[in-house]
């Protein structure tokens, strides 16, 4: 393995701050932060400057900001992202710690669509698929994405819709959907009580992107055998994690 180069360390370093308040900042400021020598901020903020990584702000002296160069390397990153193929990566590594069920879903219409799965090792597991389609108000995936549409398109969506019960202890009343969404807002989990699969429960957390958007949903499902209130605590907190990690490769800087 090659070693550090101590130059270009320091170059990230700076960068990287730049990721953090406003945005802007002076040499005085960078030599503080990161104890460098000023001489050093002053050649390598004048050498990212050159090659547009940053830039002065013309009406501040002596403050920075990102350059385009900054900006086009983020969009290349942008482009080349693919939600199924890095929830799949994600999705096997909350499986390797967990050993249960993970899925990946994204929201359409009123229905949840499963883009990627990892199974457990066990041998009592759920069996889905990706690609799979499920009411969402049935599954923790779906009232997670519920939760965080905005009401008024949370009210569209609904409207004039039959709740259809997938097991007994499927949600069918509008009234007890829309509160159970409110208490999934106010604890940023969702969980799911036998509600679409009578042997089954799962906890789900939200995926956003680099807006800060949700735009899918991680879920960790175990068979009721292997549930109980602890356990649903600590999946909940592994399902959080998985879910900023995916968040952050989307390029979500709040994902922590």
């Amino acid at each position: 393995m090659g070693r550090l180069v101590p130059a270009v360390t320091r170059a990230l370093d700076i960068l990287e701050l730049f990721l953090e308040g406003d945005g802007t900042l002076s040499a005085p400021e960078v030599t503080r932060r990161l104890q460098l020598p000023r001489t050093t901020v002053h050649e390598l903020l004048t050498t990212l400057a050159a090659r547009s990584y940053l830039v002065q702000i013309p009406d501040q002296t002596g403050r920075y900001r990102l350059g385009v160069r900054a900006y086009q390397l983020g969009s290349r990153y942008a482009e080349q992202l693919d939600l199924a193929a890095e929830g799949q990566q994600v999705a096997r590594e909350v499986a390797e710690t967990c050993d249960e069920t993970v899925h990946v879903a994204v929201l359409e219409d009123t229905d949840v669509i499963y883009i990627a799965k990892v199974d457990s090792t066990h041998a009592v597991r759920m069996v889905s698929a990706a690609g799979r389609k499920l009411p969402a108000h049935c599954t923790s995936v779906g009232k997670m994405l519920l939760a965080s549409l905005p009401p008024t398109e949370l009210e569209t969506r609904l409207a004039g819709r039959a709740l259809v019960a997938m097991t007994q202890n499927s949600i069918t009343e509008p009234k007890a959907l829309l509160a159970a969404l409110g208490e999934i807002r106010e604890r940023g989990v969702a969980a799911e009580h036998r509600e679409s699969n009578p042997d089954v429960s799962c906890v789900a957390a939200p995926v956003r992107d680099s807006a800060g958007h949700v735009v899918a949903a991680l879920s960790i499902s175990v068979p009721m055998i292997r549930w109980s209130e602890q356990r649903e605590e600590e999946l909940a907190e592994l399902a959080a994690k998985g879910a900023g990690d995916l968040s952050e490769r989307l390029g979500h800087r709040g994902a922590r």
